[in-house]
C-alpha cells in the first residue's frame, strides 16, 4: 500500500439500542460505566488486570504483572503459578457447581451426552494420569487430531493438568499438514478418533494419521477415541505404539493434582496459514491467556449462570480454543458442542439443537449467516427460537444486511449481536460491542475491549480516519511469539512502526468514535487510483435482494491499475443471467459510482472457502490471472475451485 488513505464507500447509520430489560441485567449496563473502566484499564493496566487475575486460582502470586523489559517479548504475570485446567474444573467443584452441566454434546447421527463439571473433571483427571502413564511429561508436545466429541475439550484440559503442550489440528486436515505440524513442533504423541461424522459420512481419522506420521520419528505413541466403531472401515491398530483411549482411562486413578506451571509457560500452539506457505505455530501461554479469556467470555457474552452458550466453531480453530473451552468453562458456563454440519440431515439443524436445548446465547460465523440466508426463511421458521437472548459473529467483518436478517430472523428483533473482532494470534476478542451498554451498527465492531488500545494509522504511522488497524500496547492474551522463529514473530508483527502490533487489517473509525473492519490490508484494491477494500464492496453485492455472499477481487488491468472481478452466489430459487449481471452493474454504480463497475461478474454455486469458513480470495485471484493455483490444503471443497475456474473461463 502507498502513503494515501482507504477511501471508504459503505455508509450505515442504523443503530440498534438493547432492551431496557436485558440492560437491567448486563453485566456492564451503561456506556459510562465502560467508559470508566476501560480509561483505568488504559492508563493502569497493571492494576486493571491484576485485579482481574484475582479472581482466579494461583498457587503463587506474579511478581509483576507486566514485564516489557524485552519487547516485543512480552510476561504476562511473571512468576505466577497457576493451571488453567483446574481454573476450569476445580475451582468451580468447589464453588457448589459440580453438577451442573458443563458441556452438552450432540453428535451428529443424534446421539446425546452431557457431562456436568464433576464428569468433566474425572475424565480430565483419568486422562491426564493416563498421559502420564505413557510418559509425557511437562513441556511435551501432543498433536490433537480429534472430531468434535467431548474427549477434544477433555484431552486439552487434560494436557493443560500435567503441564503438557498441546496443538490441535482441525480434523480435515490431509495428511501432509499434520506431518508438516508435527514435524515443526517435534510432537511427541497424536490424539485422534477412528472416525468422525460428517454430512453422513465417516472420515477415516486414525488412516490419515497413519499416513501423516510416517515419517515422523519424533511420535512414539498414538491414542485412539472409539467413535465411529469400525463403521465402515476397521482402523488398524500398531502393537507397541497405538493404545485405545478407553482401555487407557480404564486403569487409572480419578485423581491426579494439577501441575504448578509457570504464567509465561506454553499452554498450546496453533498453526495457521503463512503467506510463505510454511504453517506459522502462533504461541500461546498461560496465565494472560486464562485471564483474557476469562474476561472476554465473562463480558462480551454476557454469561448468566443459567445460560446454554453454543459457539459453532470447531475446536480445531482459535475460537474454539477460547470460547467453546477456555473461557467458558473458566466461568463456569454450559458449552453446548455439535459435531455435524448445519445442513445435516437437513438445513434445519441449527435451529433444531437450539430449540432441543433452549440455546440462549449463539455465537456463528458471517459466512455461516449467509449461507442460511441463502437457504431461505423458511427453515428457522420451522423451529422455536425463542430462548435465544445474545447473538454474535466472528471470523470476518459481517456485511450489514446479513446482520440485519440475522438479527430479524434469527434474534427475533430481541437480541443483541456482538459483532466481533479478533484473531488466532491475540488470543481473545479484542474488539466489540457489550451487549447492555452499547448501541449497535450493522458491521460495526463498535469498540475496543478494556485493555485493547487500538488505533487506526496511515503508512507513516500518524492517525487517521481509514487505514490500517494499530494496537499500540500489549494484553494479556496476545501470542507471545511464532515456534522455533523468533526473527517472523518481529517482522510478522512488529515491525511496521515502533513498538506498535500490526494485525493486518485495515479499519475506519466513524465519527462516533465506532471501528469498521475493513478486511486484510492485502485484499485492498486500486482502480483508476481509488484504494478500497474488498469486504466494502462486497457488502454492496450483499445488500442487493438476490445476492447471498459476494467475493471481490483486483486483477491487472493496463489502463486502470486494477479492475475488479465479482463472484457472487445467488440465494436459492434465483437464476442467473444477463440481465441479472446488468441489473448488479447497475446496482454498483447506483451505490459506489461508475469506477466500481466490475470488468466481469461470475455467478457461483458456492465461493472458495478455509476449512474456517473464510473465503480464499487469493486462489480467485490466482483462477482469474491464469495462475498455478497456490497451496490448497486449507481449502474445505477443490471441487468449487474447478467449477469456478471453468466458468471463468468460459466467459
Amino acid at each position: 500500500m502507498d502513503r494515501q488513505n482507504l477511501e471508504t464507500v459503505l455508509m450505515e447509520n442504523r443503530k440498534f439500542v438493547p432492551s431496557d430489560e436485558f440492560k437491567k441485567r448486563a453485566h456492564i449496563s451503561s456506556l459510562d460505566e465502560y467508559f470508566t473502566r476501560y480509561r483505568k484499564s488504559i492508563d493502569d493496566p497493571e492494576k486493571f488486570w491484576g485485579s482481574i487475575a484475582e479472581e482466579l486460582h494461583w498457587f503463587k502470586k506474579w511478581d509483576r504483572v507486566l514485564n516489557e523489559e524485552d519487547a516485543p517479548f512480552f510476561k504476562w504475570f511473571e512468576n505466577g503459578k497457576t493451571n488453567i485446567s483446574y481454573n476450569c474444573l476445580d475451582r468451580h467443584l468447589e464453588t457448589g457447581v459440580r453438577n451442573k452441566a458443563a458441556i452438552i454434546w450432540e453428535g451428529e447421527p443424534g446421539e446425546q451426552r452431557v457431562l456436568t463439571y464433576w464428569d468433566l473433571a474425572r475424565e480430565v483427571n483419568k486422562f491426564a494420569n493416563a498421559l502420564r502413564n505413557l510418559g509425557i511429561k511437562h513441556g511435551d508436545r501432543i498433536a490433537i487430531y480429534l472430531p468434535m466429541i467431548p474427549e477434544l475439550a477433555i484431552a486439552m484440559l487434560a494436557c493443560a493438568r500435567i503441564g503438557a503442550i498441546h496443538t490441535v489440528i482441525f480434523a480435515g486436515f490431509s495428511a501432509e499438514s499434520i506431518r508438516d505440524r508435527v514435524l515443526d513442533c517435534d510432537a511427541r504423541m497424536v490424539i485422534t478418533a477412528d472416525g468422525g461424522w460428517r454430512r453422513g459420512n465417516v472420515l477415516q481419522l486414525k488412516n490419515i494419521v497413519d499416513e501423516a506420521i510416517q515419517e515422523c520419528d519424533c511420535v512414539k505413541d498414538v491414542v485412539v477415541v472409539k467413535r465411529a466403531h469400525g463403521d465402515p472401515f476397521p482402523c488398524h491398530i500398531k502393537e507397541g505404539r497405538d493404545h485405545w483411549y478407553h482401555r487407557i482411562i480404564d486403569e487409572v486413578s480419578a485423581v491426579c493434582p494439577p501441575a504448578e506451571v509457570d504464567s509465561e509457560d506454553l499452554l498450546f500452539l496453533l498453526y495457521t496459514s503463512g503467506t510463505t506457505g510454511k504453517p506459522k505455530g502462533i504461541i500461546h501461554t498461560t496465565g494472560g491467556y486464562m485471564v483474557f479469556t476469562y474476561l472476554t467470555a465473562k463480558y462480551v457474552f454476557d454469561l448468566r449462570p443459567e445460560d446454554v452458550y453454543w459457539c459453532t466453531a470447531d475446536i480445531g480453530w482459535v475460537t474454539g480454543h477460547s470460547y467453546i473451552v477456555y473461557g467458558p468453562l473458566a466461568n463456569g458456563a454450559t458449552c453446548l458442542m455439535y459435531e455435524g454440519t448445519p445442513n445435516w440431515p437437513d438445513k434445519g439443524r441449527f435451529w433444531n439443537i437450539i430449540e432441543k436445548y433452549g440455546v440462549t446465547v449463539f455465537y456463528t460465523a458471517p459466512t455461516a449467516i449467509r449461507t442460511f440466508m441463502k437457504w431461505g426463511e423458511r427453515w428457522p421458521e420451522k423451529y422455536d427460537l425463542s430462548s435465544l437472548r445474545l447473538l454474535g459473529t466472528v471470523g470476518e467483518p459481517i456485511n450489514p444486511e446479513a446482520w440485519i436478517w440475522y438479527n430479524k430472523i434469527i434474534g427475533g428483533e430481541n437480541c443483541p449481536i456482538v459483532d466481533t473482532w479478533w484473531q488466532t494470534e491475540t488470543g481473545g476478542i479484542m474488539i466489540t460491542p457489550l451487549p447492555g451498554c452499547m448501541d449497535t451498527k450493522p458491521g460495526s465492531a463498535t469498540y475496543p475491549f478494556f485493555g485493547i488500545d487500538v488505533t487506526v494509522l496511515n503508512e507513516s504511522g500518524e492517525e487517521t480516519e481509514a487505514g490500517f488497524l494499530a494496537i499500540k500496547k500489549p494484553w494479556p492474551g496476545m501470542l507471545r511469539g511464532i515456534y522455533s522463529d523468533a526473527k517472523r514473530y518481529k517482522e510478522t508483527y512488529w515491525s511496521k512502526w515502533p513498538d506498535v502490533y500490526f494485525p493486518g487489517d485495515g479499519a475506519k473509525k466513524d465519527s462516533d468514535g465506532y471501528y469498521w473492519i475493513l478486511g486484510r490490508v492485502d485484499d485492498v484494491v486500486n482502480v483508476s487510483g481509488h484504494r478500497i477494500g474488498t469486504a466494502e464492496l462486497e457488502s454492496i453485492f450483499v445488500e442487493h435482494e438476490t445476492i447471498a455472499e459476494s467475493a471481490v477481487i483486483g486483477i491487472k488491468h493496463e489502463v486502470k491499475g486494477q479492475a475488479l472481478v465479482a463472484f457472487v452466489s445467488l440465494k436459492e430459487g434465483v437464476k442467473a443471467s444477463p440481465e441479472l449481471e446488468g441489473e448488479l452493474k447497475h446496482w454498483v454504480v447506483k451505490k459506489i459510482g461508475k469506477f466500481a463497475i466490475p470488468e466481469r461478474i461470475i455467478f457461483a454455486a458456492d465461493l472458495p472457502k478455509t476449512r474456517s469458513g473464510k473465503i480464499m480470495r487469493r486462489l480467485l485471484r490466482d483462477v482469474s490471472e491464469g495462475r498455478a493455483l497456490g497451496n490448497i490444503t486449507t481449502l474445505a471443497d477443490a471441487a468449487v475451485i474447478d467449477d469456478l475456474k471453468a466458468k471463468y473461463e468460459e466467459g
